[in-house]
């Protein structure tokens, strides 16, 4: 029921968002570009070294993620290890992933939407699954990170 609750709002949220002329719809400086862009490097390039530590480095926490009608909560960095992790992805083919897309579709001074695609890949270079994501990146305490991700990945 909260998970309902919590994504309601969120979609609430964002079309709000979306229908606002001026509220998170204005141009970003570029050097906020820049740092919103190397978050998602690294999140991109800690995830495919397997670097646990690394990736959950760019989350902002609690760490959401929606994904197969599922809304799952990190309270904290530490809490999983990186066999349950990366385990299964790897017994599915999967070697290395990389972004097909990433464009910043709303934002504020402090929170982006970020619409991305990504591909996952085997060991040989083919193509195990691409998926369409939002990404939403909060600047908290000075530093981008990763809030909440939203993706038809399993």
């Amino acid at each position: 029921m909260k998970q309902a609750i919590f994504m309601l709002s969120l979609l609430m949220g964002i079309r709000t968002l979306a229908n606002a002329q001026n509220d998170g719809s204005h141009q970003l400086p570029g050097n906020e570009k820049t740092a919103i862009n190397k978050v998602l490097d690294d999140y991109l390039t800690t995830f495919n070294a397997k670097d646990l530590k690394g990736w959950e480095g760019t989350y902002q926490f609690p760490h959401y993620r929606l994904a197969s009608g599922k809304m799952s909560v990190l309270e904290k960095a530490g809490l999983r290890d990186s066999a349950s992790v990366f385990g299964p992805l790897q017994k599915a083919g999967w070697d290395y992933s990389k972004w097909d897309h990433r464009n910043i579709v709303q934002a504020s001074e402090t929170k982006v939407h970020v619409d991305t695609k990504f591909t996952r890949y085997r060991k040989d270079g083919s193509k195990v699954a691409s998926y369409e994501s939002l990404y939403v990146l909060t600047k908290e305490n000075g530093k981008w990170g990763v809030k909440l991700r939203s993706s038809f990945a399993e």
